[in-house]
């Protein structure tokens, strides 16, 4: 569905006709004015209108109404097509979600498609429409300002994804937490999210790259201003801070893993020491009441006075012997 619609003429929003081909030809006919209309996981019949009014590609109208895209920039005859996913992060059950914003930029005007509930479209609009210096550069203000949005936010969720995975890794650390047997469960389900996460930032830097002018030997991106292009690098630098933080989470949350594993099998180890040890303890006494329990005629010891407590007193002594030994080798 159509979300909002509306014209800026020199960054400030005017009244329009409704009709979607009349409201293009008015902000062509005005100069320094365009239109910017933005839809909500829209249908394919309510697409249809979009599409034949502002002659958008039908392989970018495919994209746009099945979602699930990588981030990408694509550039058609009539129009540029940048698909962004935007990200949130719920610290209580330790999920990233993902959204898809895509972007439509041609002569005069702009389409926004969001796909899911996380995106900055609505704060990005009502702040745009408070600065209307920055909203009279047109449709390149507007995508600037959606990359911005997205990447600052995705600032925010490599922040607390980081101050999570501490708290994890001491958790791990500490004498009791790393032994729970769904310590192992979560630190996955932690690389996971990351995972997630990588999925919609990494892609990025590509789409950004030609949009600051620093890709494909400089070659200008069409429908976009080219005095944008330092602001474009300015976001582009902003994301290469995130993949890096984000491939150190990555890169220590499989280090705990590891971790963890290696204290499990440590733990296990000594576990496996300990009931050996008491099997040996308790293989002594064993071994010599068997030997005793044979009932042969001829066994000397068996018609001795002192044959019980002697043989009792040995076990004790073999006993006390085995477990000050094991003791001492921190097998007990």
């Amino acid at each position: 569905m159509i979300v909002d619609c509306a014209i800026y003429h020199l960054g400030r929003r005017t009244e329009g006709p409704e009709d979607l081909s009349d409201a293009l030809d008015l902000a062509r006919a005005e100069g320094d004015a365009f239109i910017w209309i933005g839809l909500y996981e829209p249908t394919e019949q309510e697409f249809d209108l979009v599409t034949e009014e502002f002659g958008l590609h039908p392989l970018a109208v495919e994209d746009a109404l099945k979602a699930h895209q990588r981030p990408k920039l694509e550039m058609y005859d009539d129009s540029l097509f940048v698909v962004l996913k935007p990200v949130a992060y719920e610290a209580e059950s330790d999920v990233v979600t993902t959204g898809e914003v895509m972007v439509f930029i041609g002569d005069a005007f702009v389409v926004t498609v969001r796909h899911g509930e996380c995106s900055p479209l609505a704060q990005v609009r009502r702040r745009l429409e408070e600065d209307p210096e920055m909203l009279r550069h047109g449709p390149t203000a507007v995508l600037y300002s959606i990359a911005d949005a997205t990447v600052d936010h995705y600032l925010e969720v490599a922040t607390e994804l980081q101050t999570d995975l501490e708290g994890l890794e001491a958790e791990v650390f500490s004498p009791n937490g790393g032994g729970s047997r769904h310590t192992a469960s979560r630190i996955y389900t932690f690389k996971r999210q990351i995972l997630e996460f990588r999925r919609a930032t990494v892609p990025l830097t590509v789409p950004l790259t030609r949009l600051s002018g620093s890709g494909a030997a400089g070659t200008p991106v069409p429908f976009v201003n080219e005095k944008a292009q330092p602001f474009f690098r300015d976001v582009n630098d902003h994301l290469a801070r995130v993949n890096e933080s984000v491939e150190g989470l990555d890169r220590l949350v499989s280090d705990i893993l590891a971790a963890h594993l290696a204290q499990m099998s440590v733990r296990q180890n000594d576990d496996m020491r300990k009931i050996s040890a008491w099997a040996a303890m308790a293989a002594v006494p064993t071994m010599i009441a068997g030997i005793y329990g044979m009932n042969f005629d001829h066994m000397p010891e068996l018609h001795w006075l002192w044959s019980y407590p002697v043989v009792i007193l040995a076990m004790v002594a073999l006993e006390f012997l085995l477990y000050h030994l094991f003791k001492r080798r921190g097998w007990l």
